[in-house]
């Protein structure tokens, strides 16, 4: 049994996990502030020993960092990992830099953490070193969506590629639907490799501003533009010895593609506001909804760029088309939905299986996922029934005139909307549980709250 000190605001997240660690053996001091974790390790002769630390990044008097660089200025060398959102990761690494032992995304996955603790355990106090260490070679003990490969003759295809193309150092394009799980592939094939042991690092391309986008792949010196406040590692340096994936790379401008296409062939970045290169090894893999090559056609996307790209691609098929597969990826999804709810649903009824099977899936695994989360949401028994199903899958399922998923937009917001609600009543409208259990930050719970007209 360990000694576990955990700092964390959100105290719903807090229970989940003190109450998970506590159910494997390990003793949890709970604290919402850094003033708060401060008073519980003490001082001088009071001073309390934990076997490790686990530090949220964002606290309401401060941040871990601050908070751990004090800590080991001060002599103390605890093992200590912070928990962080996806947005945050740099910051984890800045982290790591000043002797923390690792970092965990949130949403945090039970296993991994499990992994990441056992490690810490083992290794014990640390000693801090000049560069991070990597979580990429944290592996799930269970399967998770990564390592589900389906039995259907498609998808054997798939992670056929995938292990064909993994122990080499190709660039890959990952090509499918919205939804179809392409950074789940990006990931098997960077644990698959001899870059396992480097950092995994996704970025989001179609969340990336055309003014920020060259800032954020390589990086800025202070002062290089108004609020550049201080420097900043890109994720391009984030990513060295390791693999750097660009989900929706097509979304990237024509000037930051120019820039892309010089540190693939070159292998070197300048961040901006330096005239000092920068030698990065780095894997990358792009994923893309569309076809890119139609694309580079119409002159959206450089057709130079494309090929340096395009050394190997791989298409992940719709769910539509994995049938065969259904079933395992819907007790996957039940068997997630119940350990992050806290829920006990044994199986789907019959009816809802009949709706399952018919149902298009235009949203793919994504959707699969978010209906299976409201369904354990909102089951009070073992067997999930049709009540529970959103109105919309009923609703196309009785209209043979409308293909289901025929309004793809319409769908999904429906959807959405009525999840957001769902939620919202199950936690009695506290909106930093409700963005918890749906996924999302705050800020952008309180975006579809306006978006909806949600009362």
């Amino acid at each position: 049994m360990a000694n576990l000190l955990l700092v964390e605001d959100d105290t719903t997240f807090s229970k989940l996990l003190s109450n998970f660690l506590g159910k494997h053996g390990h003793q949890v001091q709970v604290c919402s502030s850094i003033r708060e974790a401060r008073e519980a390790l003490g001082s001088g002769e009071k001073q309390v020993s934990y076997d490790v630390l686990m530090l949220d990044y964002r606290l309401p008097d401060g941040n871990s960092i601050d908070f751990l660089k004090s800590l080991r200025s001060e002599g103390n060398r605890t093992a200590a990992f912070i928990m962080t959102s996806f947005h945050d990761v740099r910051t984890a690494v800045t982290a790591m830099q000043i002797g923390a032992f690792d970092y965990i995304t949130k949403p945090v996955n039970p296993e991994e953490l499990l992994m990441v603790l056992r490690e810490a355990l083992n290794k014990g106090d640390v000693t801090v070193t000049a560069m991070p260490r990597s979580r990429a070679n944290v592996k799930s003990e269970k399967p998770t969506l990564d390592f589900i490969e389906g039995r259907s003759k498609i998808s054997k295809q798939l992670y056929e590629y995938v292990r064909l193309v993994s122990p080499t150092d190709m660039s890959v394009i990952i090509q499918g639907e919205s939804g179809t799980g392409k950074e789940h592939v990006a990931k098997s094939i960077h644990r698959l490799s001899k870059r396992s042991s480097g950092p995994f690092v996704a970025i989001d391309c179609g969340s990336l501003s055309k003014e920020l986008a060259a800032s954020e792949l390589f990086g800025h010196k202070k002062g290089a533009f108004t609020g550049a406040l201080q420097d900043k590692i890109g994720q391009f340096e984030a990513a060295d010895g390791g693999t750097l994936f660009l989900d929706e790379i097509g979304n990237l401008g024509y000037d930051v593609q120019i820039k892309l296409l010089r540190a693939l062939q070159e292998r070197i970045i300048v961040p901006i506001g330096s005239t000092q290169p920068v030698r990065v090894d780095v894997r990358l893999i792009a994923a893309t909804n569309e076809d890119l090559m139609t694309s580079a056609a119409k002159g959206d996307f450089r057709e130079d760029l494309y090929h340096r790209l395009n050394e190997f691609k791989i298409e992940v098929p719709p769910l539509r088309k994995r049938g065969e597969d259904l079933e395992i990826f819907i007790q996957y999804f039940v068997d997630k939905a119940n350990q992050e709810l806290e829920r006990n649903v044994r199986e789907l009824s019959r009816e809802v299986m009949d709706v399952f099977r018919k149902y298009d899936w235009p949203g793919n695994l994504r959707e699969l996922n978010n209906v299976i989360k409201r369904l354990v949401l909102l089951s009070k028994e073992e067997v999930a029934t049709l009540s529970a199903l959103p109105a919309e899958m009923i609703t196309a399922m009785e209209d043979p005139q409308k293909p289901a998923g025929s309004d793809l937009k319409a769908i999904q917001e429906s959807h959405e909307k009525e999840m957001i609600e769902k939620v919202l009543q199950e936690v009695r409208y506290n909106k930093s549980k409700a963005a918890k259990l749906l996924n999302i930050d705050r800020k952008t719970l309180y975006y579809k709250i306006e978006k909806y007209h949600i009362e």
